[in-house]
């Protein structure tokens, strides 16, 4: 895929105190059908957390709309070239947080307290190091797909499950230097911050998460397994674009390496899991025998 391919997909956010962001919402669901822009838009009082796809033309637009307003200025977008849109329909939506860690009364605002940010040169030097932890921000179900060389990817299924995570198995590491990283950043800006408030003395994360890390033309994704899970229809990525570029994920039957990551054909299960082909073709695309049956079950 080219530069020059007709859509592009436009992936950022930004935490910034937003005044009524329920007008706020509407104004700028509003913008996005103008522009013909499908994608996912959180917006909250902390900011707002994006990703879309539309036209050269339309993205170039909406890029411009929001860096005029000057509570987004200085928004910095990931652009990724499509051929067509990564989304079925778009959603605008209000929300309490456009991170959910879920402390209430306790919740953290990045601009108060977060990590000390790295480029990926540094990320990947300090990486290096003894002793230090590194630290997969997603889910359970993303890491599965890719992550950094000797990461701890702890399995939670949701970021509300971290706080509880870290308090019952990183006690003990409050001395040692951690490492966070997601996938474009916007988690460990929240996920760092708990970090420092629960008293880990020395915590950094990633600027610009792992996109940015599989982008820059010095360390081109190098100690990055497998590929980033994104949230829309290409399911994942590529980022290590070295040599030592890997495939980590193994198809659920045969235990081939496999990153053909599919939902499961029986709807009420619907789970991701890698299947390779010559297996869905064997066995259908079940996650295992009782959805099999059920779904033979139902079409019969």
């Amino acid at each position: 895929m080219s530069n020059e391919s007709p859509y592009r997909v436009l992936l950022y956010y930004k935490y910034v105190r937003l005044a009524d962001p329920v007008a706020f919402t509407a104004e700028h669901r509003s913008l996005c059908e103008e522009l013909g822009l499908l994608g996912r838009i959180l917006i909250a009082e902390e900011g707002i957390n994006g990703t879309v796809s539309g036209t050269v033309a339309a993205t170039d637009a909406y890029r411009a709309a929001l860096s005029a307003d000057a509570r987004f200025a200085d928004i910095e977008f990931k652009v990724d070239p499509a051929d067509g849109h990564v989304f079925p329909k778009l959603a605008v939506r209000a929300r309490a947080e456009i991170v959910a860690l879920d402390l209430g009364k306790d919740d953290l605002f990045p601009g108060d307290v977060t990590g000390r940010r790295l480029s990926p040169a540094e990320f990947q030097a300090l990486m290096a190091e003894e002793d230090v932890l590194v630290l997969d921000g997603r889910n359970d179900y993303e890491s599965a797909i890719g992550h950094f060389k000797g990461a701890v990817c702890p399995p939670v299924g949701n970021f509300r499950e971290f706080p509880e995570w870290i308090r019952e198995n990183l006690a003990e590491a409050k001395d040692r230097k951690i490492l966070t990283y997601c996938t474009g950043g916007i988690r460990c800006e929240k996920l760092s911050g708990f970090l420092v408030r629960e008293g880990f003395r020395d915590v950094y994360q990633l600027e610009g998460g792992i996109v940015t890390y599989g982008r820059d033309e010095k360390v081109r994704g190098e100690d990055f397994e497998g590929q980033c899970y994104v949230f829309d229809q290409r399911i994942a990525v590529e980022v290590n674009r070295t040599a030592t570029r890997k495939v980590i994920a193994t198809c659920r039957y045969c235990g081939k390496p496999s990153e053909r990551y599919v939902n499961c054909a029986w709807k009420p299960c619907n789970a991701q899991v890698f299947l390779c082909l010559a297996c869905e073709t064997e066995r259908g695309r079940y996650c295992g025998d009782a959805c099999a049956a059920a779904g033979m079950k139902n079409i019969s």
